[in-house]
């Protein structure tokens, strides 16, 4: 017989820990439940920060999500500081300690830095975006350091707000996440909107009389008004050092989200099973898929069905949209579904070991249907 569960701590206020507190209560769990925060701020959407958010004009409402209903109780501005797992207690730096039944651990991840200079700005949270977004309104230029999905977000965004931009990347921006024939296609985009990208083997920071210059590979020097990097991200688990919980800087999970039978990892600092090994997806589709089965987990145990994740990814950037379904990148030419190059295109890849990607270039798509057409590509 299963010890009644009373007690659930959530640790960690975005997407995963909500999904987590949302799913816990729809699978039945009417005990006490209670979220930590971190930042002081409601639950909110992480993507729409690059995205909408530096476009919005006047409107600051883009990145909001709909009031919560799990009931729970929040502890928000507060950061948990470490984990006893004998005695079942979360300690949190104010000196609480919140005893648990059961735990979600979803602290998520931060923006990985070049320097701890204060002229480097990253974007991670709500507060960088409202800060990024109030200096570029008195800003002409702008370096943005590193060509994945979020520098090519955020250039194109400081473009939109009027900015000369200029994105340093180690080789073709996007290649390395989408693939050869999705990256030409943004980089052209991006291009014929004036960005400007200069390719580097490697870029640091300096700062000199008081302001952060680009330095690039061989000595030659990227100066611009804002310098904003985004080199990727650092999972949130230095709180669990004691724990015996992190391997290699991440949470490994079972194919239920669980670390043990009383604790789920979720969200950016898990990684999970695949069938390309057990590794961490931070997208935010990945996040709620995570925290769904984990919460059912946590409270039926082994009935839960395991989980069967099929990445969905999604950017905006330079009059473009894609969304995919599938795991990226993909190598090769499409399969044209639907249009064709130059205009709204739904493709498809096959992959040699039977599954298949599928992806919407500016084409209104549902979401299922884009699955059900990457399938049909297996």
């Amino acid at each position: 017989m299963r010890t009644p569960i009373k007690r659930i701590v959530v640790v960690g206020n975005g997407i995963a820990g909500l999904t987590a507190a949302d799913s816990l209560r729809e699978g039945g769990f009417d005990g006490e439940l209670t979220i930590v925060g971190g930042e002081p701020h409601a639950a909110y959407s992480r993507p729409a920060l690059s995205k909408a958010l530096l476009l919005d004009g006047g409107d600051l409402s883009s990145h909001e999500l709909p009031p919560t209903t799990h009931g729970a109780n929040e502890l928000l501005g507060v950061r948990a500081s470490g984990l006893d797992r004998e005695r079942r207690v979360v300690s949190l730096e104010d000196g609480t300690a919140l005893p648990y039944d059961r735990l979600v651990i979803a602290t998520g991840s931060r923006a990985r830095r070049l320097s701890d200079l204060p002229g480097e700005l990253t974007l991670r949270g709500l507060d960088d975006a409202l800060t990024l977004r109030r200096r570029l309104a008195g800003s002409r230029s702008v370096a943005v350091v590193g060509g994945g999905p979020l520098g090519m977000e955020i250039a194109s965004g400081c473009l939109a707000a009027g900015c000369q931009v200029t994105l340093v990347s180690q080789g073709i921006p996007l290649a390395g996440q989408l693939g050869p024939y999705l990256a030409a296609v943004f980089v052209q985009a991006a291009l014929d909107r004036g960005l400007t990208i200069v390719d580097t083997g490697a870029a640091r920071l300096e700062r000199q009389a008081g302001d952060t210059r680009v330095i690039l590979n061989g000595g030659s020097v990227l100066e611009a008004e804002l310098v904003v990097s985004a080199v990727g991200d650092v999972p949130n688990t230095e709180w669990l050092a004691d724990t015996g919980l992190v391997e290699k800087g991440v949470l490994r999970t079972d194919s239920r989200g669980l670390v043990c039978p009383d604790i789920a990892a979720v969200g950016d600092l898990a990684a999970f099973p695949t069938p390309y090994g057990c590794r961490r997806i931070p997208l935010w589709s990945s996040a709620i898929e995570q925290a769904k089965v984990a919460a059912a987990a946590l409270v039926h145990g082994d009935e839960t069905p395991p989980l069967r994740f099929q990445p969905y990814f999604w950017t905006e950037q330079f009059g473009l949209g894609l969304k995919a379904v599938g795991q990226l990148p993909v190598e090769g030419e499409p399969t044209y579904v639907e249009g064709g190059p130059g205009g709204p295109a739904l493709m498809r890849w096959s992959r040699d070991d039977g599954s298949g990607v599928a992806a919407a270039l500016n084409h209104r798509i549902p979401v299922p249907r884009l699955r059900r057409v990457s399938q049909a590509a297996a």
